[in-house]
């Protein structure tokens, strides 16, 4: 894979390419910015930018100004690649919180094992419905120790807007949901997205994640995206690096607080 090749595309396709995450939203660019700004008490956020060290302050501080106008959650994505090489600096002293860092992970569809199955007692559903939903609930909130309403918001509104682009899978012991997870397909791109995988933890090191990738990376291929994305944990890079995943980089978002009056905890998050 050509790394910078493919990095490049990325920017290009899915930062620069990014449509309006909910209804009533609009993604625009203003100077060196791309953002996305929700409806009232919706999710806000930095998608790109392209500063420099005499640009970056002073479009830091405008769209500060525009979202706490606005209210609601507000997030600034940003990429080791982006530049001033000191963003993630001026964003903390704007006011911003960095959260964990992740690595940005390619991989060939094609090059990808397609046939793992999952472990033996464990099989794969797709979630069609609201008690499949409750189900990938449940499985977040023990898998990432944190409520997940926000997710399952999420998959219920694109299941109902476009129920092709977002597949969501469980994996179930008996009727005991133990992991789950979706793939975002990205109309118009190269690119399918693996987002919200988590397995609760006593059922870790089994091969569900493994097979939980294999499920999402064959709707891929069936659909002809040539390459999966995925922004991993630490948990999750050795898995999908033995795969066949490759290191473009690492992605770390940054959070504007907002005084508890102005969030809504029912607004959608960014991916």
């Amino acid at each position: 894979m050509d790394r910078e090749k493919v990095l490049a595309l990325y920017d290009r396709q899915i930062r620069l390419g990014t449509q309006p995450y909910e209804e009533g939203a609009r993604v625009e660019r203003v100077g060196g910015v791309l953002r996305h700004v929700g409806p009232p008490g919706g999710w806000h956020g930095v998608l790109w930018s392209d500063l420099d060290d005499e640009t970056a302050d002073a479009a830091i501080a405008a769209q500060v100004r525009l979202f706490r106008e606005l209210g609601g959650e507000v997030e600034w994505k940003t990429y080791a690649h982006d530049r001033p090489a000191d963003l993630g600096a001026r964003l903390t002293a704007a006011g911003f919180v960095a959260e964990e860092r992740e690595t940005l992970l390619v991989a060939e569809t094609a090059a990808l094992p397609l046939d793992t199955a999952p472990p033996e007692g464990i099989r794969l559903v797709p979630v069609t419905g609201e008690a499949h939903i409750a189900l990938v609930e449940a499985v977040h909130a023990r898998a990432f120790d944190h409520e997940s309403s926000h997710i399952a918001q999420q998959i219920r509104r694109q299941l109902a807007d476009d129920p092709d682009t977002v597949p969501a899978v469980l994996a179930l012991h008996g009727d005991e949901p133990v992991s789950a997870a979706r793939l975002e397909l990205n109309p118009g791109t190269d690119f399918a997205g693996l987002w919200g995988g988590g397995t609760v933890p006593e059922w870790r090191g089994r091969g569900i994640y493994r097979a939980v990738v294999a499920y999402r990376a064959r709707i891929a291929a069936e659909r002809g995206y040539p390459y999966l994305q995925v922004d991993a944990t630490e948990y999750s890079r050795p898995i999908l690096e033995r795969l066949g995943f490759e290191v473009l980089g690492t992605t770390t978002p940054y959070t504007l607080p907002m005084d508890t009056a102005e969030q809504d905890p029912t607004a959608p998050r960014g991916r």
